[in-house]
């Protein structure tokens, strides 16, 4: 059982902490990096759950949207889970790997095979892509984008821890999976809700600027006509 009554200690002050085993480093400490990486990451997956929560469930004419409903709760008990894993990823990973203690209990392998599991199941429900998606969406989805990003660069940075200390093989086939799985429920929860992903496009299909459309807003009130003359 976790008890904490305080949380500042003054022991950070000089730019060290204590690893889980209880040795001490300084702050700028590749481990420290990784670990604190995957805290970052956790924090993006609670915002990812806020939003799951804000989704709205009814239409504006009183109707319910079961499908939006079902993908909220759905969604939030997966990205639940992962959060889970990530604070037992971060306690192996907050200690040398020939020093873990006694009391931290490793994940096993078979996590990692549900991350595969679920990606396969949301992705029976979507068309294959036919160009990249511009990491933006409705809600979470934007939110998933940006953690995926954070698991990449989590990735750059455990591959480098284990260059220096040896890292579980599944530590990192966990965050390879991961990051996919970020990718795919983002594109699961867009087509549940309705929106719209958005592609990338060619140079040559790309709007000029917004300098011209500014100016013609200048002086006038009906801001969709100006739009749609330009």
């Amino acid at each position: 059982m976790v008890r904490i009554n305080r949380v500042h200690t003054g022991g950070g002050d000089k730019g060290e902490t204590s690893l889980v085993d209880g040795s001490r480093v300084r702050k700028c400490e590749l481990r420290l990096e990784v670990v604190g990486t995957i805290d970052e990451l956790n924090s993006f997956l609670g915002v990812v759950r806020m939003e799951l929560g804000r989704l709205p469930e009814v239409h504006p004419d009183g109707r319910v949207r079961t499908s939006v409903k079902r993908a909220g709760h759905l969604g939030g008990e997966a990205v639940s889970r992962v959060q889970q894993e990530l604070f037992d990823l971060g306690a192996e990973l907050s200690c040398p790997p020939d020093n873990i203690p006694e009391g931290i209990v490793l994940l096993d392998e078979d996590v990692a095979e549900t991350l595969v599991e679920e990606m396969d199941a949301w992705l029976e429900e979507l068309e294959p892509l036919t160009s990249f998606i511009l990491p933006t969406g409705e809600g979470p989805v934007a939110w998933l984008q940006l953690a995926r990003t954070v698991v990449r660069r989590l990735e750059r940075r455990l591959v480098e821890l284990d260059s220096i200390e040896s890292v579980r093989s599944f530590v990192k086939v966990y965050f390879n999976r991961l990051s996919d799985w970020c990718f795919v429920l983002a594109r699961w929860l867009t087509n549940r809700i309705g929106g719209e992903e958005v592609l990338w496009q060619p140079i040559g299909e790309r709007s000029k600027g917004a300098a011209d459309k500014t100016r013609m807003l200048s002086g006038h009130d009906d801001v969709d006509d100006v739009l749609k003359g330009i």
